[in-house]
């Protein structure tokens, strides 16, 4: 409450800041002030309507932005299919159906493969890192170039960590236990489990307890013990792997009508901009605050048998994930762009870690 009496006051400042420079002679000046022009938006989300951390980071960036403008932008959020499918998130974006969408880009690998860099990649970087590429390294730029032809303007709005590896019906004793393997698991991730003889799906959130518990798929992953906990996901899976080699961070974004984003004026568009990235660092403070009380409650309450994955599995997706990343780098001119400023601060950034993050905990 006191974070959004501060904001109110903050609005309340701007506005009282703009009366104040009037000239007593401008007589239209206060009436003016008071109507400014305001925009009604709508963001659809891939998410169930206020999921843990995923809906609740969309209520979160909203209530800002609106708060922060001092309702100039005013946005009502919209769960997975209540407006749009969670999968027609970016579609309904692009052609102004909704001004604003909160997702994840690796969703749409059949729009554009190059997404994909900017939502997980399997063995690549974690969140410490894809927010440093960023928002200091030319990622985000690059983001937006890619992003430009669909009328839409990308900002990362939360990033979830190194997630778990996935529930699964049967046990991975070996990477022959890969074969077969039918697997809820998007992105490049699922292209990895592809090459190592599983078969991946894609499917919605919302999907996933209905689609274990049918066996429709043997396993599937989803986040992390917070967010798992949430979807109830024990009862239909007996065994919890980690590491989540497929996604040491997803990177979720907010896509913005860039129509609808240039019709905004300048202040707004500043305050879009910072409300996002605090949503972005909102979002990984909740999941790292909240992953191991959850999974305490898994292992404890709900008996759940957690695995690590054995290595000889771990060496064999991670074969085959810097084949995918790097002919995911050749496939077009912005492909081999984005592939090579990712790939270079990457390498940057794990000599740096070494000597820093990891001596770090390993001394700890």
């Amino acid at each position: 409450m006191k974070r959004r009496n501060i904001i109110k006051a903050v609005g309340a400042a701007a506005i009282v800041g703009t009366l104040s420079a009037c000239k007593p002679q401008e007589q239209n000046c206060k009436q003016q002030a008071g109507e400014q022009k305001l925009h009604k938006w709508k963001m659809v989300t891939a998410w169930p309507k206020n999921f843990p951390a995923l809906g609740t980071g969309a209520n979160f960036l909203a209530e800002t932005i609106n708060q922060m403008s001092g309702g100039r932008i005013s946005i009502t959020v919209y769960g997975g299919g209540e407006l749009v499918p969670p999968l027609e998130v970016f579609d309904a974006v692009s052609n102004g159906t909704a001004q604003m969408g909160h997702a994840a880009s690796y969703y749409w690998k059949g729009k554009t493969p190059e997404a994909q860099f900017f939502g997980a990649v399997p063995f690549g970087m974690n969140a410490q890192e894809m927010n440093a590429w960023l928002y200091h390294g030319g990622g985000l730029d690059l983001w937006t170039e890619l992003y430009q032809q669909f009328n839409l303007v990308p900002f990362p709005v939360g990033q979830t960590g190194v997630q778990m590896g996935g529930w699964f019906n049967k046990e991975i004793n070996s990477k022959e236990d890969l074969k077969g393997l039918v697997m809820r698991i998007p992105g490049l991730g699922g292209e990895v489990l592809k090459r190592a003889g599983g078969s991946p799906k894609i499917l919605p959130g919302s999907e996933l307890f209905t689609s274990l518990q049918t066996g429709n798929i043997d396993a599937t992953e989803w986040v992390g013990p917070y967010n798992d906990l949430a979807f109830g996901l024990y009862q239909a899976a007996k065994y919890y792997y980690y590491p989540g080699w497929h996604e040491p961070t997803a990177c979720l974004e907010g896509i913005i009508n860039k129509t609808a984003y240039d019709d905004l004026e300048e202040d707004l568009q500043q305050i879009v901009k910072i409300a996002c990235v605090a949503a972005n660092q909102n979002m990984l403070s909740d999941f790292t605050a909240k992953n191991k009380t959850a999974l305490d409650t898994l292992i404890n309450q709900h008996k759940v048998e957690l695995r690590k994955y054995p290595d000889d599995v771990i060496e064999e997706l991670k074969g085959h994930a810097q084949a995918v990343f790097d002919e995911l780098g050749e496939k077009s001119a912005m492909g081999k762009k984005i592939y090579k400023s990712y790939k270079a601060f990457a390498e940057q950034t794990r000599s740096w870690l070494d000597i820093s993050e990891n001596a770090y905990f390993k001394a700890r």
